[in-house]
């Protein structure tokens, strides 16, 4: 098999392919690919290989490249300085590059943030979870999980169905963008003032020099909201009930605007004004860190049409009529669907929902009010089940959260409203949630509480992002006052003493939890770090809102941590499902020491040991039980702890 030599790595060059892992959003698994998808079809077509072939993506710097037999080769995207044996190679020319001669694609200085390579024939490394696509963060995909190192040796693809190679232009590269959103599913008056929609669209955004592929940070003034808080979902108003985030969708992360990348969190509890359009969400890998960037509202047909011009240029591509390329060319409130209030007699009061836009491919539908209730949560599970058994042609995605369902579509299959009207219909005849029985599972997990690496992310954010954050310099003590615990440890009691209702999947990726006591006694409020830590360790148990996490791997996070638990999240070569946990498991924890963790991670991960199961049920019946069993102390409570979270809302703003 014909191979490519890596004789210089350059900076974090990895193997991607352009739609990465499908299907996989609601158990957080990101899709990753190319994250400049434009430019990246554009040279699949310039060398003749099918879109989905897999290439190169880099950062900063492109690698050194050898192969072992001739093939056609195209570099592009902030890749501007590249050279063939010494000879420079202009990005979107196709070029034969031959055996034992050396590409190097050089230096990326700008504009522009990643630069391309294509192969004739592609890269043929495994495919993981359907895709080639690396996934840094989770160790997977490309080439074991990781950036290319000196020395790499990468099988080249056959040369087999391949098209005629083409004349491509490849899109202009800048320091100042226009992004096109959709506004919504959050925004005005529930979220934000009209005011502040009106600014958040004004402003001339900065690109923050911690973006990268999970996500992009903007700099610029801090939101205006309407309210003060999150309620039951955090102490910041930025906080809601978890809810799915698309790719290209602009979550505020406290006061801090960030764009999901295509290595970005599924799930998570932030209000997202906007989403990006499909057509210029590969602008989004070109954005480097000084850049400027202003987000302009379009339609949802204004939308439609950029997306439909795109594919048709593409097409053309194939057929080599050698087309020009599209040119770039308002509403500033969430575009609702459907609406369907509240009317008295109906059970549950979880009939009331509402079906938003959540950019032009994604329809997002919330349901029940603002403070946490689990008939909603099962209203919301039994939609999905309804949803899934319709099979429709055209839904590809359907991720629950906890008041809402994401529900991801191809609008050439199936149109939005057409699948509003659908839901309409499903939601109409679902059972009463009060009296359904759903399969569960009680699952024991260990933790370790005050883990030593829980300590050290708490450390490195103090150094380094925000040293007189309130929660620092311990979570702990943060969660214990304001919820008005007379001691530190009485937390760690909180936590072993209660049963978990796992309520959403992939909370801050690869099947995290996130998690809500069944007890209202148990339920800690908190609220999430603004802004987000930049490290996480894996498998941390975190507090945000009235929700528990546990990390699924390294990365950004925002809940108070507590402890550390054992892998939630397997990937083995055997036939296995790797996420370990489903909805309405229910999750207690056990204490143990760091060095009895340590060994049971170590017999999980390595599949000697499985979590500890047994099969159960829930029922919204359990709730009612617990509620009927001591009405008075979850009122007193749920005072005590409000009143200590308004104190410490107070001293923020003092």
């Amino acid at each position: 098999m014909a191979r490519a030599l890596v004789v210089a790595p350059g900076m974090q060059t990895t193997v991607q392919d352009l739609d990465g892992r499908q299907g996989l959003w609601d158990v957080g698994v990101p899709p990753s690919g190319a994250v400049d998808e434009l430019t990246f079809a554009l040279l699949n077509a310039a060398v003749g290989n099918p879109s989905q072939v897999a290439g190169l993506e880099c950062v900063v710097a492109g690698p050194v490249l050898q192969l072992d037999e001739d093939r056609l080769v195209c570099v592009g995207g902030a890749a501007t300085r590249a050279t063939i044996n010494g000879y420079h190679l202009r990005p979107g020319t196709v070029a034969r590059l031959t055996a034992g001669s050396l590409l190097d694609v050089g230096p990326l200085d700008g504009p522009g943030m990643r630069g391309y390579v294509a192969i004739e024939g592609g890269l043929d490394v495994p495919r993981v979870l359907g895709s080639r696509s690396t996934f840094i963060l989770g160790e997977f995909g490309g080439l074991d999980g990781r950036a290319l190192l000196a020395g790499d040796s990468l099988p080249l693809g056959r040369r087999e169905n391949l098209v005629p190679p083409a004349t491509i232009t490849l899109p202009a590269l800048t320091t100042e963008w226009t992004l096109r959103v959709i506004p919504g599913p959050h925004g005005a008056p529930e979220h934000l003032t009209p005011s502040g929609v009106e600014s958040f669209f004004s402003t001339v955004w900065t690109i923050d020099h911690r973006s990268d592929r999970t996500g992009i940070r903007l700099v610029g003034p801090i939101p205006q909201w309407s309210r003060t808080d999150g309620g039951e979902a955090g102490l910041h108003p930025s906080n809601v009930h978890d809810s799915a985030y698309p790719v290209g969708g602009i979550m505020l992360s406290g006061d801090t605007p960030v764009i999901v990348g295509k290595d970005g969190p599924s799930l998570g509890g932030f209000v997202v004004p906007a989403v990006v359009i499909e057509a210029d969400r590969w602008q989004l890998g070109q954005l480097r860190p000084g850049d400027t960037v202003h987000l302009h509202p379009v339609t949802p047909e204004e939308a439609t049409e950029a997306i439909h011009t795109r594919r048709t240029w593409l097409s053309d591509l194939r057929q080599d009529q050698h087309p020009q390329p599209p040119t770039t060319p308002t509403p500033t409130r969430p575009l609702a669907l459907h609406h369907h209030p509240l009317h008295p007699g109906q059970p549950g009061g979880s009939s009331a929902y509402t079906i938003r836009l959540a950019g032009e491919r994604h329809l997002l539908v919330e349901a029940g009010s603002l403070e946490l209730d689990l008939t909603v949560r099962v209203w919301i599970h039994l939609l999905a089940e309804a949803l899934r058994a319709e099979a429709l042609d055209g839904v590809t995605e359907i991720v629950e959260g906890v008041r809402s369902v994401l529900i991801a579509v191809d609008s050439g299959r199936l149109a939005p409203k057409e699948l509003a009207e659908r839901l309409g219909v499903l939601a109409e005849g679902l059972a009463d949630p009060e009296t359904v029985v759903l399969p569960a599972r009680e699952v024991s997990l260990p933790i370790a509480f005050d883990h030593p690496l829980a300590h050290e992310a708490m450390r490195r954010y103090a150094a380094s992002v925000r040293p007189d954050a309130p929660w620092c310099p311990d979570n702990v003590e943060f969660i214990r006052r304001v919820n008005d615990l007379d001691e530190r440890d009485e937390v760690f009691d909180i936590v072993a003493e209660a049963t978990y209702l796992v309520v959403g999947l992939g909370d801050v990726y690869l099947g995290a939890p996130v998690a809500v006591p069944i007890d209202p006694r148990h339920r800690l409020v908190t609220t999430k770090y603004n802004p987000a830590r930049t490290w996480t360790p894996q498998n941390a148990v975190g507090i945000g809102g009235i929700y528990l996490c546990i990390y699924g791997m390294e990365g950004p996070g925002g809940y108070q941590l507590v402890g550390r638990t054992v892998p939630v999240w397997r990937l083995s070569e055997r036939d296995e499902q790797p996420w370990l946990l489903r909805q309405f498991d229910k999750i207690r924890f056990t204490p143990v020491s760091t060095e009895e963790l340590a060994r049971q991670r170590a017999d999980i991960k390595a599949g000697r040991a499985d979590l500890e199961v047994q099969p159960a049920t829930f029922s919204i019946a359990d709730v009612r039980a617990i509620e009927q069993e001591a009405p008075m102390d979850i009122v007193s409570l749920r005072a005590k702890r409000r009143a200590a979270f308004d104190a410490e809302r107070a001293r923020w703003g003092a």
